[in-house]
């Protein structure tokens, strides 16, 4: 299932004082099975593009098709596409409001008019593909639960309604260093294991290199870059243009070729900058 976006113009308070532009011809085309990052700067239009992916916004102008589907076709059935592209908030856990965990899981399944057994199945499938043990935890109060365990709840009620998208606007925010690690991890076994497209917003650049396959970098409402990590992350000097960073492997790379050591292009993941450095210890360090 491919989402295509054309020509995508979307105005803010439009006609009035306070109109703004956020995006502008935005064209691109995720593909079924895509592990897309999205960057960019505070008001780039990450959020506002993201939302237009499910239908919770519609273009001012411009297409996006879903699986074939026009969003903005007064046909569409709006609540299907919902149902096969799934967005996660950032903070999601904020939205959570049921007495349970397993209710707050069953909520989506549960306005799909599904049969309870359909709905249960779907609540145990979610919370083992998020780690949550259904035994122990099902029954607890959400509010009761860790801060990573929340937002796991929250992507398990996301993931109940089986999209074949899914977006996660800043999935690590507000996250200490073993949640943001859980929750990294749970994004690329889900990725991994089952296919699902995954579009992840992220101001992380290392998340972004560690996960993605393809970047997409937005500025003042244009896509900006496109291309494998490899290619965007290449571009260091034009990224920092625009305000944002490059991951550490990026960066130490450029300090070292500065000090003269032989650091090969195109190395943006530390696994990789690692290996670098090994080698250049076995062979004695920099070269002539």
């Amino acid at each position: 299932m491919s989402i295509v976006i054309e020509h995508l113009n979307y105005v803010y308070m439009t006609g009035g004082p306070y109109e703004t532009h956020a995006l502008h011809d935005v064209s691109m085309t995720i593909e079924d099975g895509e592990f897309v990052g999205l960057i960019g700067h505070t008001g780039s239009g990450k959020s506002t593009l993201v939302q237009h992916l499910n239908g919770l916004l519609m273009p001012s102008s411009g297409r996006v098709l879903v699986d074939g589907m026009d969003l903005a076709d007064k046909e569409t059935d709006r609540r299907a596409v919902r149902c096969k592209v799934g967005l996660v908030f950032q903070y999601p856990e904020n939205q959570l409001f049921e007495e349970t965990v397993e209710k707050d899981i069953a909520f989506g399944p549960k306005n799909l008019g599904l049969a309870q057994e359909e709905i249960d199945r779907r609540v145990r499938d979610a919370m083992r593909r998020v780690a949550l043990d259904y035994d122990s935890i099902a029954q607890r109060s959400v509010f009761e639960l860790s801060g990573g365990q929340m937002r796991r709840v929250a992507i398990a009620g996301v993931l109940a309604m089986e999209p074949r998208v899914l977006v996660l606007d800043e999935p690590c925010a507000g996250l200490d260093p073993r949640g943001r690690e859980e929750i990294l991890g749970l994004i690329s076994d889900l990725h991994k294991e089952s296919g699902t497209t995954i579009v992840m917003v992220s101001h992380s650049m290392d998340d972004v290199a560690s996960l993605a396959e393809r970047v997409i970098v937005m500025n003042k409402g244009e896509v900006a870059m496109d291309g494998t990590p490899r290619e965007v992350f290449a571009r260091g000097n034009e990224l920092r243009e625009i305000g944002l960073d490059v991951p550490q492997a990026v960066e130490l790379a450029q300090r070292l070729r500065e000090k003269g050591f032989d650091i090969p292009e195109g190395v943006y993941r530390m696994e990789e900058m690692r290996e670098v450095i090994l080698n250049l210890v076995r062979k004695g360090g920099r070269r002539a």
